[in-house]
């Protein structure tokens, strides 16, 4: 039954007032539908209170042939994908559209064709169901990923412990029995108070209990996120949920982008990073090395690597026409090597100035091994509280488009119906 909620969709409303009851999670509970269309993974999830619910993503395998992302098949795969994606998130949380609270949706950063696909939309139906929509900014969603609340979740880097209530968590098959409930791994999962039982296509099932397993801890503000994408190298000094100021950027080309263009240049295919990835984990990092920026502050700069590499490639290539074939594992140790070096010397200096302990990693490359390791490594020397996110909040995802929005929900945030997409803006917009 649709929890009405009064709460006009179509007027902005940037209130800082307290949601009325049951919406803070009490009632009805508060639901958000995020939907992600900014490249090219399409994708939905529902939130339930912060929740995760349900988190579906529809990626595109057209474009590896053309070696990079084609906006124009981008667009139309979005357009192919959003309605099955859209349901198969609502049916695997369980829930009916006109449950929903609110729709969040990746207004910008991003490319204009796929962000349309999603704006128009998030628009319509909510329009036909009469909720407020909630517009968020991409970069924020990544920062705001560690945020993202399951039932039984751990986070990486960090040691979970369970003291709630009386409950008893064992390591390998842990049991939580409270009020009568029982959460037992495979084939189950413990969700919050009227939660729905429902036998789903590639999900588990779930019993309805009282009982929380342990959560992720989450990090406290203010803490330091290194944002590292095919499109983005940032440090993000975290204020709040909505106050973030970038510190320290690129000047030229993004992290992401630099491990694409070389691994093309090698002939490994696209996308790179998972490619350059798996040949690191058995080559030499110290085999070869490679231009090092020296840029002042905590900004990066990464096209002198790109360029080493290539001229690098091209005289060693002169003498052995196989040397790529014959090396590659290495060269690829060495590439990734470089540049989780020049990303944590700045994020190390950035730390030491601030004073800050707690630092955070997020975007497509914090999906990197070697950026991972580099993350425990400093936190053991350097006494910092690190947050990795799971490997399905590293890339594009709905779910941190839910949680963004979900915070901006409760703030009453909403945007107008003739809110447009935008395809540049930077993380403090």
């Amino acid at each position: 039954m649709k929890c009405n909620k009064q709460i006009n969709p179509f007027v902005q409303a940037s209130s800082q007032s307290t949601p009325p009851k049951g919406e803070q999670g009490g009632g009805c509970g508060v639901y958000i539908l995020g939907i992600e269309s900014s490249c090219d993974d399409t994708s939905a999830a529902v939130l339930r209170d912060g929740f995760l619910l349900s988190n579906v993503t529809a990626s595109q395998a057209v474009h590896e042939a053309y070696g990079g992302v084609v906006p124009e098949l981008a667009s139309r795969a979005h357009q192919q994908n959003i309605v099955p994606v859209v349901d198969a998130a609502l049916k695997q949380a369980g829930i009916e559209r006109e449950q929903l609270s609110a729709i969040a949706f990746t207004r910008g950063p991003g490319l204009m064709g796929s962000l349309l696909v999603g704006v128009s939309f998030a628009k319509g139906l909510a329009a036909s169901l009469g909720i407020p929509m909630i517009d968020v900014n991409h970069l924020h969603g990544h920062v705001l990923a560690h945020f993202i609340k399951e039932q039984g979740a751990r986070g990486e880097g960090q040691e979970t412990k369970c003291e709630e209530q009386g409950a008893e968590c064992k390591e390998q098959g842990a049991e939580c029995k409270e009020q009568g409930a029982e959460c037992k791994e495979q084939g189950a999962e413990c969700k919050e108070q009227g939660a729905r039982s429902k036998e789903q296509e590639n999900t588990k099932g779930f019993k309805q209990s009282s009982c929380p397993l342990p959560l992720a801890p989450c990090p406290s503000f203010p803490f330091l996120c290194l944002l590292v994408s095919g499109g983005n190298s940032q440090i993000v000094l975290v204020k709040s949920y909505k106050e973030m100021e970038i510190i320290g950027q690129t000047i030229d080309d993004a992290a992401g982008e630099a491990i694409d263009k070389c691994s093309k240049v090698m002939g490994l295919g696209y996308p790179g990073g998972p490619i350059i990835d798996k040949l690191a984990r058995q080559g030499n990092p110290d085999a070869f090395s490679f231009a090092k920026p020296n840029i002042a502050g905590y900004d990066y700069s990464f096209s002198g690597l790109k360029t080493s590499f290539l001229y690098s490639l091209r005289d060693w290539l002169k003498e052995d026409p196989d040397f790529i074939e014959h090396h590659k594992e290495d060269l690829a140790a060495s590439l990734e090597k470089t540049i989780v070096d020049i990303l944590m010397k700045k994020l190390r200096l950035a730390a030491k100035d601030l004073k800050i302990k707690q630092v955070a990693v997020a975007g497509g490359v914090s999906a990197n091994t070697g950026l991972r390791n580099a993350f425990h490594d400093y936190a053991k020397r350097y006494g910092w509280q690190i947050f990795i996110p799971r490997f399905s909040y590293t890339t594009d995802n709905a779910a941190m488009i839910a949680i963004a929005g979900y915070f901006k929900y409760l703030d009453h945030d909403f945007c107008p119906m003739s809110a447009p997409a935008y395809s540049r803006v930077s993380t403090e917009a």
